[in-house]
């Protein structure tokens, strides 16, 4: 069976839909010899901040002459970039291999995001990783990665996101994403709202977990461009985090957080290598700054919480005038997204990527024209790029966002590479 095939083959899966639990994925690692058993992981659940947190605290462990896997959701532009190993990514060969003997192994209905974690723990066992970085698909209680035991978990910032599945209260979110949490394990926080915060600390008690809350027990400040953290076993000045944007410095500390604490589980990890892995943690498609006139950044926010984000992140550009590409998922509340941002933008172009959950770009703009802004509607990403920069002066800043599957469409344009459409 070729890549393409492989792939067409675990995309259909996605006729099963998203099935919360453990049991498939329980059986099915069983029937493939249980390999996350032999895996030590740290386990990352949020709403927003998720991969920064991931890469920064892969970044920092490989650093530190580590052998770390990592496991994210969704690509941009290839499947390959959600298994990596020390920043390698899986090749397209082992794709298939394993793609091959994890569905044989599959139970019936098994969902395509649980053949997907099967194949990346598979992947980390057969690679003698050190510890596996895995990032949650959604939720954290019944999502497919929580059938590991994880040394340290992570909760970045929650807001309200996929409340058909996880719950309409902020609340009700934090209680599934704090299912990562593992009895006498700590756990690290970002600063949440206080719904999630009291949620956290309820069930890090309950487990007798160490809590350590960004803010409270680590700490990291801007001073200028640079970055002062103030960690449990002490202090880093003058960081040089290399993905852009005020709201990184969070993210950043909450891996750095991870990483002393792993040290009790004989991760050194010196204070070269945390500056090392802060400067040099690659996550493309948020806040990523393409140099040219005019700029183009391409950003995935998608839900409120990131869009608010994202208006702190763009003060970085000061004075610029902005044109904003913006395609949409169906399901997401569309003014809450664009509200916070449209007083920062001067022109809207709407495109809808290439999948089914896509608003269609039409219906998109009549939702913006109805907040009192009118549109440019280009229909997909490589066009409304093209709008976008027709519209833009050299000087001008060209906002990309709405979704990771607007960016991932829009990266591979810019890059010139095809780009593998997200079917689950």
């Amino acid at each position: 069976m070729t890549y393409q095939e492989t792939l067409d083959q675990i995309y259909g899966l996605a006729r099963f839909g998203i099935k919360p639990g453990l049991e498939r994925i329980s059986a099915l690692l069983s029937a493939l010899g249980n390999p996350h058993k032999g895996i030590r992981t740290v386990s990352i659940a949020g709403t927003n901040g998720k991969g920064s947190t991931a890469a920064f605290l892969s970044a920092i462990l490989s650093s530190a002459g580590h052998r770390v896997g990592l496991f994210i959701s969704p690509h941009l532009i290839s499947f390959t970039e959600r298994i990596q190993v020390n920043g390698s990514e899986i090749s397209e060969d082992d794709v298939v291999r394993l793609a091959g003997m994890v569905q044989a192994a599959a139970p019936p209905q098994t969902t395509f995001f649980e053949i997907v974690t099967a194949m990346a723990l598979l992947y980390f066992a057969e690679q003698g990783v050190d510890l596996a970085v895995l990032e949650t698909g959604m939720g954290g209680r019944f999502d497919s990665t929580n059938i590991t035991n994880p040394l340290v978990s992570i909760i970045t910032p929650i807001s309200l996101d996929h409340c058909e599945y996880l719950g309409s209260s902020i609340a009700a979110i934090a209680r599934e994403k704090a299912g990562i949490i593992r009895p006498g394990r700590p756990v690290v926080s970002a600063g949440q709202e206080p719904a999630a915060m009291m949620v956290i600390e309820q069930q890090a008690a309950a487990e007798s977990s160490p809590l350590y809350v960004a803010g409270r027990e680590f700490t990291a400040m801007w001073r200028d461009k640079l970055l002062d953290y103030w960690g449990i076993n002490g202090s880093i000045t003058a960081l040089e985090p290399s993905l852009l944007g005020r709201h990184q410095a969070e993210n950043a500390s909450c891996a750095l957080c991870a990483a002393e604490l792993l040290t009790g589980h004989g991760f050194v990890t010196d204070t070269d290598a945390m500056r090392h892995g802060v400067s040099h943690a690659a996550w493309p498609g948020r806040m990523e700054l393409f140099q040219g006139t005019p700029a183009i950044i391409l950003d995935g926010a998608h839900n409120p919480g990131g869009s608010r984000v994202l208006t702190e992140a763009l003060a970085d550009f000061p004075g610029k005038r902005i044109v904003m590409v913006i395609g949409v998922m169906k399901d997401k509340d569309v003014a809450a997204i664009i509200e916070p941002l449209l007083p920062l933008v001067s022109v809207v172009v709407t495109v809808a990527p290439k999948l089914d959950r896509a608003m269609p770009a039409d219906e998109l703009a009549a939702i913006i024209n109805g907040m009192g802004i009118t549109c440019h509607v280009a229909g997909e990403v490589s066009d409304g790029l093209k709008v976008a920069v027709a519209n833009a002066a050299t000087d001008d800043l060209v906002l990309v966002c709405g979704s990771l599957f607007t960016v991932g469409e829009a990266r591979a344009s810019l890059l010139g590479r095809s780009c593998e459409l997200v079917r689950g």
